[in-house]
C-alpha cells in the first residue's frame, strides 16, 4: 500500500513538472524568442495539451483563465489615456491591444500548427464539458467562442453535398451524428441518399474530411406531414417530375467543440439556394421539426396567463385546453408520451392540445424560455406555417412533443423580414397557426 501510495505521488509529481512547463512553452510561443520558430512550439504545446491527464486540464484552464488574462491596471491607463484624447489614433490601438487577453494570441499562434485547428475545436469541447461546476472558466469560452467564430465563418465554409460514393468514413461519420431521426444501418443511409433524398455538409479546409454540421432533404409533391414516410428505408423513390416541395427533416451538429458558432442557419439558406439552381420546379421550402421541449413545457405549466404577451381571452381559452387536457389524460400528462393513451383521448383533447402547442410556439419563441428548433427557425427567418399531430410517433417523439411536428416555411424572399419581426419579439406564423391561438 505504501509503494502504490509512493507511485501515485511520484505521477503526480511528474504530472505536475509537465503542467509547469506546458505553461512556460506557452509563454516562450508568446515571446518575441518564440516568433521565429513558432510552429515548432506551437506543434509541440498541441501534442502536449492533447496528452494532459484530465485534472491537469482543468488546472491549464485554470491558468489560462488566471495568468493569460488583460493587466486591470495597464488597461485602466490607457482607457484614461483614451479618454482624454477620443480622437486619437495611437492611444485607441494601444487600449485595443492591452484589452485583448494574451490567451486570444496564444490561440492564434497555436493554431499555426499543422492540425491545430481540429485540437483547439477538441480543447473548446473539453471547456465546455466543464463550464457548468467551473463558472470561472467562462472568460476562456468566450475568448475561444470569439475566435472560432471568425475562424468558421461561413465565407470560409465548403458546401458539399454527401451521397453513396463518398467515401466510407465520411459516411459513418454521418450515421454516428445523426441526432434527430437516428439511422438504423447502411440499408437506411442508403435510402436517405437516393435522388429524391439530399444530405448536405458544412466542410471547413483545416478540417477536410470531418463535416462540421449537415442537413437532410426530403424532395416530394407537397409540404410533409409526419416524419415516418420521409425515413422509411423501404419506400419507393420518386420521380424527379413529382419533386415540388423541399422539406429538411433533420439538421445535426458534428463538432461539439463548435457550439454556439453559427453554422445551421446558413447551411439551409445555402441549402435552398442550391437545390433551387437545381430543380427550379421546387415551389417551397420547409422543414418538418420536432417540438423538443413542449411535454416537458406542459408539465411545468400551472396557469396559462405566465405565457408572455398573452391576451386575457387567449389566457382563458388555454386555461380552459389545459384543464381539459388534464381532465382527458386524468391529471397526469405523462399519458400524452404513450402512443395507446394519446390515441385515445376525445377530439377535444386533442384540440386543446393543438392550441397549447400553438400559443407555446407563437408568444414564448421569441423570449429565451422558447423551443430551442422554433428559436432556430424563426431566428433564422422562417415562418410558423403548419402544426401536424400523430407526426412523429416513436418514443423520442412521444416524450417530447406527444407527437406533433411543425413546419416552418422558408419564404427566400422574406427570410430578412421575417428575421426582423422575430428580433422584435414576433413569431412571425400563419393564419392557420392564427386560427389556433384565437
Amino acid at each position: 500500500m505504501l509503494l502504490a501510495d509512493l507511485k501515485s505521488k511520484a505521477q503526480g509529481l511528474r504530472q505536475d513538472h509537465a503542467l509547469r512547463s506546458l505553461l512556460a512553452e506557452c509563454r516562450r510561443l508568446l515571446s518575441g524568442r518564440g516568433e521565429a520558430n513558432g510552429p515548432a512550439i506551437a506543434a509541440g504545446i498541441v501534442q502536449r495539451i492533447d496528452a494532459l491527464a484530465d485534472d491537469r486540464r482543468t488546472r491549464f484552464f485554470d491558468h489560462l483563465a488566471r495568468d493569460f488574462s488583460p493587466d486591470p491596471k495597464v488597461v485602466l491607463a490607457c482607457a484614461k489615456a483614451y479618454a482624454a484624447n477620443p480622437g486619437g489614433v495611437d492611444e485607441l490601438t494601444r487600449l485595443t491591444q492591452v484589452a485583448e487577453p494574451p490567451r486570444q494570441e496564444l490561440f492564434r499562434r497555436l493554431n499555426r500548427a499543422p492540425g491545430a485547428t481540429a485540437a483547439i475545436v477538441r480543447l473548446r469541447h473539453a471547456l465546455l464539458e466543464r463550464l457548468p461546476r467551473s463558472p470561472q472558466l467562462r472568460t476562456v469560452e468566450v475568448d475561444l467562442l470569439h475566435l472560432l467564430s471568425s475562424w468558421f465563418n461561413p465565407g470560409f465554409l465548403q458546401l458539399r453535398r454527401v451521397d453513396w460514393r463518398a467515401p466510407a468514413h465520411l459516411l459513418e461519420q454521418i450515421i454516428h451524428h445523426e441526432a434527430v431521426h437516428q439511422i438504423d444501418g447502411w440499408d437506411d443511409l442508403r435510402r436517405r441518399l437516393q435522388p429524391d433524398r439530399r444530405c448536405f455538409a458544412f466542410f471547413h479546409p483545416q478540417l477536410p474530411d470531418e463535416p462540421l454540421i449537415f442537413v437532410e432533404v426530403a424532395l416530394v409533391p407537397e409540404i410533409a406531414g409526419a416524419i415516418a414516410p420521409l425515413i422509411d428505408k423501404r419506400s419507393t423513390p420518386l420521380a424527379a417530375e413529382q419533386f415540388k416541395v423541399a422539406v429538411f427533416y433533420s439538421i445535426s451538429n458534428c463538432q461539439p467543440g463548435l457550439r454556439g458558432v453559427s453554422l445551421g442557419n446558413f447551411l439551409i439558406k445555402r441549402v435552398a439556394d442550391e437545390l433551387k439552381r437545381e430543380l427550379p420546379q421546387l415551389k417551397a421550402f420547409c422543414t418538418l421539426s420536432p417540438i423538443p421541449t413542449l411535454v416537458p413545457w406542459l408539465a411545468r405549466l400551472q396557469r396559462a396567463d405566465s405565457l408572455p404577451g398573452i391576451k386575457p381571452a387567449q389566457a382563458e381559452a388555454a386555461q380552459q385546453a389545459l384543464a381539459m387536457l388534464r381532465k382527458a389524460s386524468g391529471d397526469d400528462l405523462a399519458a400524452l408520451t404513450r402512443a395507446g393513451s394519446l390515441q385515445m383521448m376525445p377530439a377535444e383533447a386533442h384540440q386543446a392540445l393543438w392550441r397549447l402547442a400553438a400559443l407555446y410556439l407563437v408568444l414564448a419563441s421569441p423570449t429565451a424560455g422558447g423551443d430551442p428548433v422554433a428559436r432556430f427557425h424563426l431566428d433564422n427567418g422562417a415562418r410558423l406555417e403548419r402544426l401536424n399531430a400523430n407526426a412523429d410517433l416513436s418514443a423520442k417523439g412521444l416524450r417530447q412533443s406527444a407527437g406533433l411536428m411543425v413546419n416552418y416555411l422558408y419564404d427566400l424572399g422574406r427570410i430578412e423580414a421575417n428575421h426582423d419581426r422575430f428580433v422584435a419579439g414576433r413569431a412571425v406564423h400563419s393564419r392557420a397557426l392564427s386560427a389556433l391561438l384565437a
